[in-house]
């Protein structure tokens, strides 16, 4: 297989990562815009020792599987590359990734996986999203060419060009209120003097426009991210949306002068109403401000959690361990059915959001530590029932894998946002816990993103010293 070379094949599998894959001489390809089962001419686009990527010049016979994607950016945006594939398929192929993830990687091909859960809402689901100002757009086939070429782009990352910006008008992932509301903003933007921000030379005003929506409220909040102050210029794009959109509950501008290519500010100005919205998950309700973690899908969000609260299995009398606790979410969400809870988090803002929203919901037997969790869980003098570890992406750290195992509880609830690193900790955890069963849980349709909650029980003392049966190879 040489670079450049063009070949005729048929898509065998959906990779991790959203793409076609299909084994040409032993070698993985992965082919971009490509679904199981699609019978397609390809050119190879990269060429590397153990596997090679490729773009489709010509589909010859679709999949029995593809279906009509409704969003005019689709096969554009990578935002959800899926969205061509059928939806029950979707959550199959998921099911299979975090499947196959800990057979190959955690050594553990019986673990069982049940189906994955499927999201409420297909579209619309998403309750914040975020858009990139940028002045170089990224021109795909099928756009309008008659709009104006110095025209700002604001929207998403073109794929492999960080400095380029697809324009988009709206998002089908995002509920219509927003879509409306983010279309104001964006003709407002596009039109005012203040030029957009430059990624390259790091010069500019407007950097980004996030929305974020609470379900149960229904309030939206308008996050309009600066490179630097600029009340003439919000301030009547915050009155213009006050006139047309009554959701509007809370706008803020957050000012950044980092170079970094993320929202976050460094400083926060109210331009209108209050500075969070309210959102509810169960009866529980939680402030949400701009640069806080909430779940993006609220209904799958709920789902989640159930699933965590089953598999704690917790009767009133369990001390619980919340690694990654975040905003606190989940330790609140245990608290009802728990005797204690401890929360530990990096994330300072995500403590203080945390022991707010532990107030406001009147639940006192939990409390929250701010700190590397590597150092804060070698501190504390508990001995849990029950860990649950909700990660980042990366995973866990060995230091904290380790001194997990030292604890010996007797279940660990094991929420995942990555089936590689996922099975990469379950292999660590496997001599001294059984990996009971695995729940995938679709919260990002259209995306290869999934969602998945592990339940481990510790093996008795007399299984200690042997592996569980479900990890021998055949």
């Amino acid at each position: 297989m040489k670079q450049n070379e063009i070949l005729e094949v048929e898509i065998a599998g959906a990779a991790y990562g959203g793409k076609g894959l299909v084994r040409v001489d032993g070698m993985a390809v992965f082919v971009r815009d490509a679904v199981p089962m699609d019978r397609v001419r390809i050119q190879i686009s990269r060429r590397k020792k153990s596997f090679a990527e490729a773009r489709v010049l010509e589909r010859i016979t679709p999949s029995p599987l593809r279906v009509s994607a409704p969003c005019p950016y689709s096969g554009v945006c990578g935002g959800c590359s899926w969205q061509c594939l059928a939806y029950s398929a979707q959550l199959e192929y998921k099911r299979q990734h975090v499947q196959e993830s800990i057979a190959h990687i955690g050594l553990m091909p019986d673990v069982r996986v049940l189906p994955t859960i499927p999201s409420e809402q297909i579209f619309g689901y998403r309750n914040k999203v975020e858009f990139t100002c940028s002045p170089f757009k990224w021109q795909y086939p099928g756009e309008d060419r008659t709009r104006p070429m110095g025209e700002p782009a604001i929207g998403f990352h073109a794929p492999e060009v960080y400095f380029k910006v697809i324009d988009i008008e709206q998002c089908l992932l995002f509920p219509d209120a927003g879509n409306l509301i983010y279309r104001d903003i964006r003709e407002y933007v596009q039109a005012d003097s203040l030029p957009v921000y430059n990624q390259r030379t790091h010069e500019g005003f407007w950097r980004f426009i996030m929305l974020r929506h609470s379900l149960f409220r229904n309030q939206w909040m308008v996050n309009i991210v600066t490179s630097g102050p600029g009340r003439g210029h919000l301030q009547p794009l915050a009155d213009l949306l006050h006139r047309r959109h009554e959701s509007i509950t809370c706008m803020v501008n957050n000012i950044t002068a980092k170079k970094a290519g993320i929202s976050f500010g460094e400083s926060e100005h109210l331009l209108h109403g209050e500075p969070v919205i309210r959102d509810r998950i169960d009866d529980l309700e939680f402030d949400i401000s701009a640069n806080s973690f909430f779940q993006t899908n609220s209904r799958g969000a709920e789902t989640l959690y159930g699933i965590v609260a089953r598999y704690a299995a917790l009767t009133g009398t369990e001390t619980v361990l919340d690694l990654y606790s975040g905003t606190g979410t989940i330790s609140l969400y245990l608290a009802r059915t728990a005797a204690v809870v401890v929360g530990l988090e990096l994330v300072e803002a995500a403590i203080r959001d945390a022991m707010k929203n532990a107030a406001r919901n009147r639940i006192t037997n939990c409390r929250f530590i701010a700190g590397d969790v590597r150092k804060t869980l070698s501190e504390i003098a508990i001995r849990p029932d029950v860990v649950i570890i909700d990660p980042p992406r990366n995973g866990m750290h060995p230091d904290v894998l380790k001194q997990v195992q030292d604890m010996a509880p007797e279940r660990i609830v094991y929420v995942s946002c990555n089936p590689a690193t996922l099975a990469r900790d379950l292999l660590e955890l496997k001599t001294a816990y059984h990996v009971v069963e695995v729940q995938p849980v679709d919260m990002f349709p259209h995306t290869f993103h999934i969602e998945s909650v592990a339940l481990l029980e510790r093996f008795r003392d007399d299984e200690c010293n042997r592996v569980a049966p479900s990890v021998f190879l055949p």
